[in-house]
């Protein structure tokens, strides 16, 4: 794995709308990498679970607190050196501006779908909290990856190990 010169394991966030397939290939590639995982959804308070349970976009107050505490785990692991892989929506440019100012060498991997696969595997989950009817302001809301953004786009619709394989080669090329 390659990763910046005098630079512990890499702190990776992988983003996207839901349905993209954040935590599944954040969870195996952080196994693949061997780093810690995380999942952004339980940094969430309960007011803000609340909301999207009942179908109502969050808003950039409510994603404020939160936000900072994903980038406190984030600037945590580069710290202490363990690296880290975390899946989290970071839809905007601003949010993973306040992830890289609490860890500045973080790297981005913007998962991509089309919309139908994407609906396609929100309607098959369960046990989560975000429903399809949030999927169309997530997409709205979507700021891909800037030319100055450390990071790479990975395309979310192969099967999941090719997706994994993907993630894995973009962070060993930065």
């Amino acid at each position: 794995m390659t990763h910046h010169p005098g630079s512990g394991p890499p702190c990776v966030v992988v983003f996207g709308v839901s349905g993209a397939g954040k935590s599944t290939v954040s969870r195996l590639l952080a196994g693949r990498l061997g780093l810690p995982f995380a999942e952004a959804d339980d940094f969430h308070p309960p007011g803000n679970i609340r909301k999207m349970t009942s179908g109502v976009p969050l808003d950039d107050r409510d994603r404020r607190s939160w936000l900072e505490a994903v980038g406190r785990w984030l600037g945590d692991r580069e710290a202490d050196g363990s690296g880290g892989v975390m899946a989290c929506s970071a839809l905007r440019r601003r949010y993973r501006d306040t992830l890289r100012s609490a860890c500045p060498p973080v790297l981005f991997l913007h998962l991509t779908a089309d919309r139908a696969l994407l609906a396609e595997r929100l309607r098959g989950r369960t046990g989560h909290f975000m429903p399809e009817e949030l999927l169309d302001s997530q997409l709205a809301t979507l700021e891909p990856l800037q030319p100055d953004e450390r990071g790479a786009t990975v395309n979310a619709a192969p099967v999941t190990e090719e997706v994994v394989r993907a993630a894995a080669e973009a962070v060993a090329a930065q």
